[in-house]
């Protein structure tokens, strides 16, 4: 089988947000996709050792920062390899509060869902959330998962979908 095929599915970059206990925390994602427009859904695939899984599956909510082109690659780095246990992730990073979750201040646009479905996997959840509120932050294009390899030169943390063992 050629993995290459695999990446070459059309991917963002996000991170996704909710609470720990009052404290906010989240993880970046590649996974994220829209799933219907009556009612808006969202899916989004988080790994199972990451600590924002935990914190979903306690809330009931997440959101959804969709990154830019013109995003901080510090962001990434923060919410893609550092874990929520250990630090306090969006004390590093400017954010906003958005119909009662966390967004990165520096994205392009944000989603809130609740939860309304979940699919676990061997290593991931998938939580398919109703969007309850959407809005854009500032002019960017999306990054997509192309340019983050191509042009910010990033690579993948261990617990993404897009992980490549030489990394």
């Amino acid at each position: 089988m050629d993995k290459n095929a695999i990446y070459q599915l059309s991917y963002g970059v996000y991170v996704v947000s909710t609470w720990d206990k009052g404290r906010a925390t989240g993880c970046t994602a590649n996974s994220a996709m829209q799933i219907t427009s009556n009612p808006a859904t969202i899916a989004v695939s988080i790994n199972h050792d990451n600590y924002t899984n935990q914190c979903i599956q306690e809330t009931g909510k997440f959101a959804i920062s969709v990154l830019g082109e013109h995003t901080s690659p510090g962001v990434i780095g923060t919410f893609g390899f550092k874990s929520g246990r250990d630090c306090d992730k969006f004390a590093e990073t400017e954010h906003l509060v958005k119909g009662y979750l966390p967004v990165v201040a520096d994205a392009c646009a944000y989603i809130v869902c609740e939860v309304a479905d979940k699919m676990e996997t061997s290593t991931h959840t998938v939580f398919l959330g109703k969007v309850l509120d959407a809005g854009m932050l500032k002019k960017d294009d999306p990054m997509t998962y192309a340019y983050y390899r191509n042009v910010v030169k990033g690579s993948s943390p261990k617990n993404a979908p897009t992980y490549r063992g030489e990394e």
